[in-house]
């Protein structure tokens, strides 16, 4: 239940867009993207109807990990512009109605980071404890590395002092110590910076590592802390400063364990948490045709507070990582998306995009994106999603899933007018290239993916049951298909701007099989007695062909070969249009 204090929750029914400045749109015609060219395409995001912008940091870089090792917690690559051109992309954004949060790294620096710079020099110099070291030789670590192709440990020896750094990722992204109070407020004070030129919040990376040096004893500070009190301390900072701000975090664990980080029923820890689970078992439900291992994720989600919110996914930055399947069902994953050596990566995931790995087939594809915007929960989409971008095979680890925007079929997708080996990253070729696909032949195509992401998002916001609402998969007895219904009782302004107090309820099916169902399905509850709901209209929201609740409380529902639908229940009293 809301109450008066409660901050505005925008974030429970929005739409978010990831997306990295240097390869989206080149403004300068240097070959690297940057802010004036992103701000030129914010009325194509507006257009599509994406609601709020995940930008992949952009801070001054060595770049050696895709600027996720950050130099200066304040500064702007001066590849990508200025503050200036920052202030003018979020004016834009917001003048169209857009929010924008930020990549946010508070794990780690670059090891050319001003800080480390200085923790290096001297065993007792000022900035010493803001990393994590050891005088004595390191354990064998080769089984806690991240990037086992890269690296064998999690510590390295720094020559001049002669004691050993920890670093969670690369060697050349020392960790930061969270244990230590001034470490603490050097990042609480670059957030509050971001958030003062007017972002709205922020993606928080890896956020199980960067409480990993918490509560450690540090000079000066031999009471260690609950880990999970810098968590807190960020969110309180962030509200205070920005009630409505949104901590967006990283955490690929369990669903217990990712409770923990909401904050358990307090909620007043990580805003909300990206769902890998059932990301995971989606790709399995998909390989094997069979519902039942995405049911059973779903199912298995924990009550959160209502302050929090699960954010979900298809596909992110990074490789579709499958370490939470067993070694047999990763292996099945494989075999149907990425049976190729070099589509695999880290032994745990996959270097592609969707839109390949399902063969192009557009009945799957456009099945899997209504079951992302159907899912309860927040939907995140990669830039390019909305197109139907592919993947290139040639480039090293995850940049293969990070190539240039294709606005047109011409010269370097449109991304960029210079020569095309001075580009940040080369332009997708073959089937899944520009000549195919790209955003300009998209928009004036009625019939096109983008046409049909755009009415998804449309739909999606004016459901907000959907973000809003409880959860529950429906019982029924065809393995192949996901039945599921999203019911919120329209408590507070949003509800009564969508219509009245009633219930709201959408049912949502998806078929993960190339032959055709019939569906029943029983939509009494609790709540919805066959008295009650029975006779009531269900009213198709992706087509035309709207159904009626029998009597008895059941409806029965025709699906094609991967077929899906929206049908909302019309309560006496609602008065959206269909």
């Amino acid at each position: 239940m809301r109450t008066a204090e409660t901050s505005d929750l925008w974030w429970k029914n929005a739409v978010v867009y990831c997306l990295d400045v240097e390869t989206f749109m080149d403004g300068n015609d240097d070959g690297v993207g940057d802010f004036l060219g992103l701000t030129e395409r914010v009325d194509y995001l507006a257009e599509l109807g994406v609601t709020c912008l995940w930008l992949m940091p952009f801070y001054p870089t060595p770049d050696r990990d895709d600027g996720y090792d950050v130099m200066d917690f304040y500064g702007v690559d001066d590849r990508l512009g200025d503050h200036g051109d920052v202030v003018e992309f979020l004016r834009a954004a917001r003048d169209r109605g857009m929010r924008v949060i930020v990549d946010f790294l508070v794990n780690h620096t670059s090891d050319q980071h001003p800080w480390f710079l200085e923790a290096r020099k001297s065993k007792d110099n000022p900035f010493r404890d803001f990393y994590v070291w050891r005088s004595d030789p390191p354990p064998d670590t080769s089984d806690q590395v991240v990037f086992p192709d890269q690296e064998n440990s999690i510590w390295t020896k720094d020559e001049p002092t002669g004691e050993w750094y920890q670093h969670s990722f690369y060697k050349h992204q020392p960790d930061l110590n969270g244990a230590n109070p001034k470490v603490r407020d050097g990042i609480a004070k670059a957030m509050g910076f971001w958030l003062e030129l007017g972002v709205d919040g922020f993606r928080v990376d890896a956020v199980p590592y960067m409480l990993n040096t918490v509560g450690r004893s540090v000079e000066g500070n031999e009471d260690p802390t609950d880990p999970h009190e810098f968590l807190r301390d960020l969110r309180r900072f962030v509200q205070r400063r920005r009630g409505d701000a949104v901590l967006l975090g990283e955490v690929n664990l369990p669903y217990p364990e990712q409770k923990t980080f909401f904050g358990g029923t307090r909620g007043d820890e990580l805003t909300m948490m990206f769902d890998f689970n059932a990301m995971q078992q989606t790709y399995l439900s998909l390989a094997r045709g069979d519902a039942r291992p995405l049911a059973k994720a779903l199912r298995s989600r924990p009550t959160i507070n209502p302050d929090n919110q699960w954010a979900t996914f298809l596909r992110n930055h990074d490789e579709l990582t499958l370490d939470k399947l067993t070694d047999d069902e990763r292996q099945e994953v494989f075999d149907a998306f990425g049976p190729e050596e070099r589509m695999q990566l880290f032994g745990r995931g996959l270097k592609r995009r969707l839109p390949p790995m399902l063969a192009g087939d557009p009945r799957r594809v456009r099945m899997a994106y209504s079951l992302l915007f159907s899912m309860p929960g927040t939907p995140v989409l990669f830039y390019g999603e909305e197109i139907g971008m592919g993947e290139n095979l040639d480039a090293d680890g995850r940049m293969a899933v990070r190539t240039p925007m294709q606005w047109t079929g011409g010269e370097n997708a449109g991304f960029s007018h210079a020569p095309s080996d001075q580009l940040v990253a080369r332009v997708v070729d073959g089937g899944f290239g520009p000549e195919h696909v790209n955003a300009a032949d998209a928009k004036r195509d009625p019939d096109s993916l983008w046409a049909f992401m755009a009415k998804l998002i449309q739909r999606y916001r004016e459901c907000p049951e959907l973000g809003w609402g409880s959860f529950t998969v429906l019982r029924q007895p065809n393995h192949a298909v996901l039945a599921h219904r999203c019911s919120w009782s329209g408590q507070g302004n949003e509800g009564r701007a969508n219509g009245s107090e009633a219930s709201a309820s959408i049912v949502a099916l998806h078929n993960f099989s190339a032959e055709p169902a019939t569906v029943h399905l029983d939509l009494t509850t609790d709540e919805d007695t066959a008295e009650r709901i029975g006779g009531l209209p269900l009213i198709d929201l992706l087509g035309s062909t709207d159904l009626q609740i029998a009597d008895d409380g059941t409806a029965e529902v025709q699906l094609e070969g991967y077929g899906y639908r929206w049908l909302r229940v019309a309560h006496p009293g609602d008065r959206r249009l269909p």
